[in-house]
């Protein structure tokens, strides 16, 4: 029998519609995932067996062939670990659901527990958007995931409480957010502009830097306060608007780094980067494309400490970006606009020290 679960996968900052498409026929047991799955995507077959049986139901003992579409697209992550396992229930006719307008995403334990996954932000978005009307993901991740409003979010804890979802003997609950952005308390600045004593010609240079966008060097002697006058910009910025919240938010999601208790980031991003950091961690890039520190800190602000101390080449990606505002990743598979290899957005002030 054959059944199709609809997933997501996040390529770049935005999420991707993926189908997974799971046949069960007669044959001698092989379980095979194809779609252009890389390593972390091919040993969830390991995890789906183990989480199946563990979660009091039968894994079936024939051919099971899991098909990523599109194909053609390059599929990473654990996100696909629930998906699958669903998908193999529904085939093997173990659960009966129709899940044609709802996305599930998850990754699993061994015990079939639900574990935190990264880039829910966007894959939630990008469901809302296509107008699926249900997601389901792991319960860790909730909050994150009800930052979308007008989608129907169910937190699931396990495999065997999802089991029993769709088969109706115990309904998981819909997810209602009762806090709001403007509910959350702004977090307390570290370092604030008004602590600073003396130094009156380079806080105004900040304030102006501050007002209008602009990137400012500071040059000065060791210990005369330029890494302190740095980190307290941040408090003299104005607050995030919603869109700005979201933004921000979505490139933590993806890069793993939102914090557990924090799923709205509301305070602008400082970010220090060492200057033995690579091209790739400034900009961006790697063999899966991840966001790098000048993505990170959007709408906030990059802090370049010991500018001297910077390579050529490193500098040399900073014109581009700081020229045009935009940065673009190219790779020789080819090049997706905005959504992939091409991130397109407002460059944040930029700090040089020296």
């Amino acid at each position: 029998m054959l059944a199709k679960v609809i997933s997501c996968a996040v390529v770049g900052l935005e999420g991707v519609i993926v189908e997974v498409e799971v046949d069960i026929s007669p044959g001698l047991p092989l379980f095979t995932v194809v779609g252009l799955p890389d390593a972390a995507v091919q040993e969830a077959r390991e995890r789906v067996r183990a989480a199946i049986r563990n979660s009091g139901c039968a894994f079936p003992m024939k051919r099971i062939v899991v098909n990523l579409a599109p194909a053609d697209l390059k599929k990473a992550g654990p996100a696909y670990d629930l998906p699958i396992a669903v998908g193999i229930l529904l085939s093997s006719e173990q659960i009966s659901a129709d899940v044609s307008q709802t996305v599930i995403l998850g990754e699993l334990s061994l015990d079939g527990t639900l574990r935190h996954t990264r880039g829910m932000l966007p894959m939630v978005s990008l469901a809302h958007q296509k107008g699926l009307s249900t997601v389901i993901v792991p319960a860790a991740d909730v909050k994150e995931a009800s930052l979308i409003k007008g989608i129907k979010i169910i937190p699931a804890e396990s495999l065997t409480q999802l089991v029993s979802h769709f088969r109706g003997d115990k309904t998981i609950a819909e997810y209602h957010s009762e806090a709001t952005p403007d509910d959350t308390p702004l977090p307390i600045a570290v370092c604030d502009l008004a602590y600073v004593k003396g130094q009156e010609h380079v806080k105004r240079a900040l304030e102006v830097a501050a007002a209008g966008a602009h990137n400012i060097i500071m040059m000065g002697p060791p210990g005369s306060g330029k890494t302190l006058l740095a980190r307290s910009l941040p408090s003299v910025l104005p607050p995030m608007t919603d869109d700005e919240t979201l933004e921000v938010t979505k490139i933590y999601s993806v890069s793993g780094l939102l914090p557990s208790d924090t799923p709205l980031m509301r305070q602008r991003p400082f970010r220090s980067p060492h200057y033995t950091i690579s091209n790739a961690g400034l900009v961006g890039g790697g063999h899966w494309p991840r966001p790098g520190e000048i993505s990170l800190s959007h709408r906030g602000v990059l802090f370049l400490d010991e500018l001297p101390e910077f390579g050529h080449s490193l500098l040399e990606t900073l014109r581009q970006p700081l020229e045009d505002r935009v940065i673009t990743i190219s790779r020789a598979q080819g090049r997706l606009m905005q959504s992939s290899l091409h991130w397109k957005h407002s460059l944040p002030v930029v700090l040089m020290g020296s």
